[in-house]
């Protein structure tokens, strides 16, 4: 945590000036929370009661954002006056106060760790709360919400997918997969609801296996439903529960039956996949787009570069996605072989050794570190391991050449059931995903399905 006295000033006062103004009283014992890959999260007593600030590292970092935090804020007034497990908020950042954007809620019990959810006791109780809560969200009036939340169109969503997806390089060949996937599957629009946007372990708190708290609203929109029920069970928020379709906590039919016994519209599996890729796609991008934030200097938080390396796991989800439509005989093709072995390292220590030996050395001053800075130090060991493993690795012959294949991908020239693509493709997946994020679940998945080996 990060201590009173090493809180700017200009932090102290800007939030005093907006408690006041809302009646809360004296500020004391404010400290930065952990995590938080967009927006700082502050929690702080004010006459021996708890809250959380929440607000945008710079004012420049809300320029591209579909709606400001005004509107964030009555979105969430909305959806704790619908009976969702939402905070409730308490007063909101003014240009007077000079600390940027942002808006005070009342802190809520609980835990967002998701390893600490996962492994509390009555999994299935907590997903029926979890499936009721969505179920609320998507009820609300529209005419309860403000106007300026966005409703998604689905093509032009697709559209702006391809456009991230050029502006990153547009070299990325799954990715480019999954965008010629998405462009001949779109479905027909639906009555639009108000979704979440980012309703997923991480955003949630939950306290002795019952739901507490739904945070993190700032990509709320209306679209289709099933795009809300489809974030959650990705792969990469199930963390170490891959087995649980749902969330991490169960199936998905126990996920979809409570979501339609609490007055959900009834489950489409056909537009549930269709977003389960359109998501895994978005968040590959997501997390591609991280380091252009950290290139321009818009944040340079050392989290922006290592989440940019993320992007190998949404590819290999993405191709277990989207594979079920790959011909028989291309899914029972043979991976390629790396190219080359491990050499003994000789003489003075090469850069993989100094990477390692810098990491063994903040492990060892962990202990003295407290909150972000604790946080923080974490990111740093992992991006000093990603550094480490790339130098050892050697890709060799058996490298996709992603330019010319994502291009052939995109314009139909090539699919997955041209001759020995898919199986380049799983080996890239897993060689890549092997150095950026070795412990990433899925990989043990996908190596055992795609070779047999443990």
């Amino acid at each position: 945590m990060e201590s009173p006295a090493q809180t700017p000033k200009s932090l102290l006062d800007g939030l005093q000036s907006c408690c006041t103004r809302a009646n809360l009283g004296q500020v004391s014992d404010i400290v930065r929370l952990t995590g938080g890959a967009t927006m700082e999260s502050w929690k702080f007593q004010a006459d021996g009661e708890l809250y959380v600030l929440r607000r945008a590292p710079s004012l420049e970092f809300m320029n591209d954002r579909p709606f400001g935090h005004d509107v964030e804020a009555a979105i969430i007034r909305a959806a704790h006056g619908a009976g969702v497990s939402a905070p409730e908020v308490v007063g909101e950042l003014a240009a007077e106060d000079g600390i940027g954007s942002g808006f005070i809620m009342r802190a809520l019990p609980g835990t967002p760790d998701p390893k600490a959810i996962l492994a509390m006791n009555s999994p299935a109780e907590l997903l029926d709360e979890i499936a009721r809560d969505l179920a609320r969200i998507h009820g609300i009036a529209p005419a309860r919400l403000p106007a300026a939340i966005p409703t998604l169109d689905y093509r032009e969503g697709i559209d702006g997918l391809k456009a991230q997806f050029d502006e990153a390089g547009g070299d990325r060949p799954i990715i480019a997969l999954g965008l010629k996937w998405l462009m001949d599957n779109c479905p027909d629009p639906v009555t639009p609801v108000l979704n979440h946007g980012d309703y997923r372990m991480g955003n949630l708190l939950a306290e002795d296996g019952t739901l507490a708290g739904v945070l993190d609203w700032e990509l709320a929109h209306f679209g289709d439903p099933h795009e809300d029920l489809a974030f959650g069970c990705m792969t990469v928020w199930r963390f170490a529960r891959i087995d649980r379709p749902a969330l991490g906590l169960g199936s998905l039919e126990a996920y979809f039956a409570a979501y339609e016994n609490a007055g959900g519209a009834k489950v489409d599996p056909d537009r549930f996949r269709f977003w389960m890729v359109y998501r895994t796609v978005w968040w590959a991008l997501g997390c591609l787009q991280m380091a252009k934030y950290w290139r321009t200097g818009e944040d340079r938080m050392l989290e922006r570069v290592v989440i940019s390396r993320r992007t190998s796991e949404q590819e290999l989800d993405l191709l277990l996605l989207l594979e079920e439509d790959a011909p028989s005989k291309e899914k029972a093709r043979v991976l390629p072989q790396r190219m080359g072995g491990d050499v003994e390292p000789k003489g003075e220590a090469n850069t993989q050794e100094i990477a390692t030996a810098i990491s063994e050395w903040l492990y060892s001053v962990k202990h003295r570190m407290e909150g972000h800075d604790r946080f923080q130090l974490a990111v740093a060991r992992n991006a000093l391991g990603i550094i480490g493993r790339e130098l050892h690795m050697e890709f060799g012959d058996t490298a996709i050449d992603g330019d010319d294949l994502a291009k052939y991908f995109l314009s139909g020239d090539e699919s997955l059931a041209s001759k020995g693509i898919l199986a380049k493709l799983r080996f890239d997946a897993l060689e890549h995903l092997q150095v950026d994020s070795p412990k990433y679940p899925a990989l043990a998945v996908a190596r055992k399905k795609w070779t047999g080996k443990d």
